[in-house]
């Protein structure tokens, strides 16, 4: 049988959406205020699901300790307080928080245990949340 383990990790940092891809026109109509050439920033709400079998011997389905240290790691310690759009994951993509999402998938699903990382979700603001499942 399989189980699961959600956490929660919050963190903040800033970005602009705009690509030279379209022109300053097309860049207002696709992104509308998040185009401000300064930017803006959010409180992000990062949510970690994971699965597997619950270990007879700890009662858990992950390592809380382990996991906790490679979302700092790999997510925390990289995205807190940071400017998306100066970071090299998003030198040749928009920093949407759709992108921001598949970026932590991605980070994350290469450092921990295959097919335990069941999908990451990322809430931008109280009425948007974004997700990236492993199931596609």
């Amino acid at each position: 049988m399989r189980a699961y383990f959600g956490r929660r990790y919050m963190l903040s940092a800033s970005h602009r959406l705009h690509t030279s891809a379209l022109t300053s026109e097309e860049n207002r109509t696709a992104y509308g205020k998040c185009n401000n050439e300064h930017g803006h920033g959010h409180n992000y709400f990062v949510e970690v699901l994971m699965g597997g079998a619950v270990d007879a011997e700890t009662g858990m389905v992950v390592d809380l300790v382990a996991l906790d240290e490679k979302v700092r790691t790999q997510v925390l310690d990289r995205f807190d307080h940071a400017n998306l759009n100066l970071d090299p994951l998003f030198a040749d993509r928009v920093p949407t928080t759709e992108n921001f999402c598949k970026a932590i998938f991605g980070l994350l699903h290469d450092s921990l245990p295959a097919g335990e990382l069941e999908h990451v979700r990322v809430e931008e603001t109280e009425n948007n949340f974004f997700e990236v499942s492993a199931r596609g």
